[in-house]
This record gives structure tokens, sequence and C-alpha cells, in this order.
């Protein structure tokens, strides 16, 4: 499996829904007897298309630890088959779509993103959601500068960290700003939720704001500051194959995979809210 950033392109596996399910059961549950390569022969004897190749997944750069976690898996459940991952930030990876850049799936971080891509008639079917996330503060380790809520972010002389309003973190930052009829000129706007909560683990911003999921990833190396008014902005994330899919049949696959009972408990362990 590859993982690519900052919108290089990533290359995915093909599969069929019915086959996707069953070689992932077939490899999370315990107590089966049949193998992924055994449900993968049972697959094709009863014409549903077999998993090869590979699948090229455009996904919110917020999404890396938990798709990376469903890519092996899916690798596992189908020996041969092969995902690349594309993360960055949704709004450059629906221009890269748009713009006529291959790929079979794309899950973004905001509805208001998707809709960036099927508007322009790129989708393939109906986006569905599949998570959501919450905004939460990220403080250097210890929290130095006793931040305790979205307010303290605008104390003078704090150097704060925010996402684009472009990018869909950004842009829940700021609908929880307008809430709380609060103003805030960060030292920076980053162009994905990663780079924001880079700026905190290197210490070049006291703060940043980011997704809970961004801030339990990063362990030890950053603190977390919930704020009550992160309820107002929570992002839900749909997904969708696209319509010139080099891999359609993996596409459907991997979508599987992430709507599965298995999907979703890689999803929530990372942190996401049920869609």
């Amino acid at each position: 499996m590859t993982t690519r950033f900052a919108g290089n392109r990533g290359i995915y596996l093909a599969a069929g829904t019915a086959a996707a399910l069953l070689a992932l059961s077939a490899c999370s549950s315990s107590d089966s007897g049949t193998s992924s390569s055994d449900a993968s022969a049972s697959s094709s004897a009863s014409g549903t298309p077999k998993v090869t190749g590979t699948v090229e997944v455009f996904a919110a750069a917020s999404l890396q630890e938990s798709f990376t976690t469903l890519g092996k898996d899916f690798e596992t459940a189908y020996p041969g088959t092969k995902v690349e991952f594309d993360f960055a930030g949704s709004d450059t990876l629906a221009a890269s779509i748009t713009g006529g850049a291959p790929a079979d799936v794309f899950a973004a971080a905001s509805a208001k993103t998707m809709k960036t891509v099927t508007d322009a008639g790129d989708g393939s079917g109906t986006p569905a959601t599949f998570a959501r996330n919450q905004l939460e503060i990220a403080t250097l380790p210890g929290n130095p500068q006793h931040i305790a809520s979205l307010k303290d972010l605008t104390k003078s002389g704090l150097k704060v960290a925010l996402c684009a309003t472009t990018v869909p973190c950004g842009a829940a930052a700021q609908t929880a700003l307008t809430a709380s009829n609060l103003t805030l000129t960060p030292v920076s706007y980053e162009q994905d939720v990663k780079s924001a909560l880079t700026k905190v683990e290197l210490k070049e911003v006291d703060a940043a704001v980011v997704y809970q999921t961004d801030v339990k990833a990063a362990g030890g190396k950053v603190d977390g500051v919930n704020f009550p008014e992160a309820a107002e902005a929570i992002n839900s994330y749909p997904i969708v194959a696209l319509k010139d899919a080099p891999n359609p049949t993996g596409a459907q696959a991997f979508i599987a995979l992430v709507n599965s009972a298995e999907g979703q408990k890689v999803l929530t362990e990372a942190g996401f809210l049920k869609p």
C-alpha cells in the first residue's frame, strides 16, 4: 500500500461490493472457517467480479490514519491487490478530480466539498455519509499557555494556526468562531488539517484548531482542549465512487469496506463520530 500527500495521486484496488464484505468477514471473524481466498473463489463462482489490481483513493487528510488501516485490511483480505492513497485538503483533491485527475474513490471532509465534485458530474451514484468529525484545540504538551476555551485563542501574543477557510476544517473553525462572536487572526492559514497540527508539534505556534481525530492520532505530541462551540460545526464525511474511475469495481469494494461494521469500528476507534 502506498500513501501520498499534498495533492499527489494514489492508485487503488479492484473489487466487488459483495466480495469485499465476504472477504472482510473472513478476515475479522474469529469463529469463521472461511478464508479470504475461499471467499474470493466463492464470489468468482457466483459471478461476482474477483477483487484484483489497484484502487486509487483521494481522501481528506484527517482520514490518514484510519484509511491507512483500512487499506492494509483490504490488501490482507485480497492477497495481491494494492491500495494507494492521496491524502490532502478536500478542496485540493476536489479540484484535482474536476480537473481530470484519475481516481476511483473520493472521501471528503464536508458535504460542500463533495458537492464540488458531484456538481461537475464527476461522481457515480449518490455520496453516502460514513463518519462525522468534531473540532478540538491542539496545544503544546502540558498546555503551557493555559488555553481553556475558544475565546482564549484570541489573547494578544498567542500564536495560532487555522486551516484555510476553503478547507473543511477551516470552514468549521470559522463557523464556531462566528457562533461565539469571536474574531481570530491566525499567524498562518494551512492547506490541510495535518499541516495545522504539525505547526503545534514543531512548536511554531501555541495552538491550532484541528479535529478530535488529529489530536488523538498525535498522541503525546499535543494536548487537546474541547470547547462547546465545536458542537455547532460538526463536519459530515461523504464518500463516492467516481464516474471515470479506472477501477469501478474496486471503488465499490473499498466503499463497502468503509461502510461495513469492521470499517466503522476502525473509524470509531480513531475518534470519528458515527454517521
